[in-house]
């Protein structure tokens, strides 16, 4: 996720520029030996045996894999300045995994497995998966309008399906607020954006459900709909529906003006400098949820699983729903999709970019094949990167994804 105005555009990408890492070698030695082995790990591997996970690991084709994504890693992506993780794994099992840089590039705290990143638009796959979790408890309709829930919403006929498949046509809050919000020292939250919105009436973009547009605002909406129905905050309901059941014990939303997590990543500059926070950060569901690679790897299985939602559910999550215009490229209801004629090599992913953190997450479900990239440096190759590796694990058809 992104926020965009044309100057800052220039600005951005014209800083792009391939610097050294910040961390020496004895430093990525120093993280790899922090690893833990997680007790609950064998949850989410597919119900596989000892015998089936050491097949994996000792396949022909598992150690060219590594030997190449070894190879990757050190001559292109390392090159690049790369600040984060990387994990990569086949049926849940885990064949390659590496950590360089630091948390935080002032206390020289290095990352490791524990290390949480600001996942940017990779958030929606939890806000949507919380949404579609109501619906699927029948708490909540993808037929509910918004004025079912915000009966001042001027914006009429959009649904929650809409919000979900980024069909409302609803304009993105991250343009509009900069003239709106007189406060800039304090944080926005969902309830002063739709404020903003019941009383400015922002142009909406086109008539809702007629086109495909990416947009924050959706997602913004979601996690207000997912409060109201559930009573919960959206942290609270994150928390104890989605992430402590999964275990990912260091997953969370974060809410800014509170004290950091423990190994919570500070967002960097392209050149190192500290990237800060803005009012924007307040806005929750588009963004704000902090992950670790381990932590998204049991996401993907549990998704696989069945544990948090049922096969009909995820059927309708990974249907693409925006038909105007051919190509691979669609969105189901909070998935980027990458949709072939041989509906076994569809690819489910969602990028994300929110200041300096760049973060890729690919599902390949051809074999259950997972790809995570979690970075706290701005990086483009971060998402350049992928093309290669999906080449090298024999996912590449010459489609590359963008930032988001």
């Amino acid at each position: 996720m992104k926020r965009l105005k044309a100057v800052r555009i220039i600005l951005t990408l014209s800083g792009i520029a391939i610097v050294t890492s910040c961390q020496s070698n004895s430093a990525s030695s120093k993280t790899n030996s922090h690893r833990a082995v997680s007790s609950d790990s064998s949850r989410y591997t597919l119900n596989l045996s000892d015998a089936e996970k050491n097949a994996i690991l000792n396949s022909p084709r598992t150690q060219q894999i590594q030997r190449e994504l070894e190879a990757y890693y050190t001559n292109k992506l390392l090159r690049t300045g790369f600040n984060g993780a990387v994990l990569v794994a086949k049926k849940g099992v885990v064949i390659f995994e590496k950590y360089h840089g630091y948390e935080n590039s002032r206390s020289k705290t290095p990352v490791i497995d524990s290390s949480s990143f600001q996942l940017a638009s990779v958030s929606k796959t939890f806000t949507g998966g919380a949404a579609l979790w109501l619906v699927q408890n029948g708490q909540l309709s993808l037929d509910a309008t918004l004025q079912e829930f915000f009966p001042n919403f001027p914006y009429k006929g959009i649904t929650v399906r809409m919000l979900l498949n980024h069909r409302s046509g609803l304009p993105n809050y991250l343009y509009f607020c900069d003239s709106l919000w007189k406060d800039p020292s304090r944080y926005m939250t969902n309830e002063d954006v739709i404020r903003l919105m019941e009383v400015h009436k922002p142009k909406i973009q086109h008539a809702p459900g007629t086109h495909f547009q990416y947009c924050n605002t959706n997602y913004m909406l979601l996690a207000s709909i997912i409060e109201k129905v559930s009573g919960k905050k959206y942290p609270e309901f994150m928390q104890e529906t989605i992430f402590q059941p999964l275990g990912m014990h260091n997953t969370f939303v974060f809410q800014p003006g509170t004290i950091a997590h423990p190994h919570q990543t500070q967002s960097h500059k392209y050149n190192g400098q500290f990237e800060p926070d803005t009012y924007f950060d307040g806005v929750m569901g588009d963004k704000g949820i902090y992950s670790t690679v381990q932590d998204m790897l049991k996401w993907d299985q549990a998704l696989y699983s069945g544990q948090l939602l049922n096969d009909s559910i995820l059927k309708m999550a990974y249907t693409p729903y925006s038909n105007e215009k051919p190509g691979v490229r669609n969105y189901g209801l909070g998935w980027r999709l990458m949709v072939y004629p041989d509906a076994t090599k569809n690819i489910v992913y969602h990028n994300g970019w929110w200041h300096g953190n760049n973060t890729v997450f690919y599902r390949f479900i051809q074999d259950s094949t997972t790809l995570i990239i979690l970075g706290n440096k701005y990086d483009r190759a971060i998402y350049q990167s992928v093309k290669p590796i999906r080449e090298i694990l024999g996912h590449g058809d010459g489609e590359e994804a963008g930032e988001e």
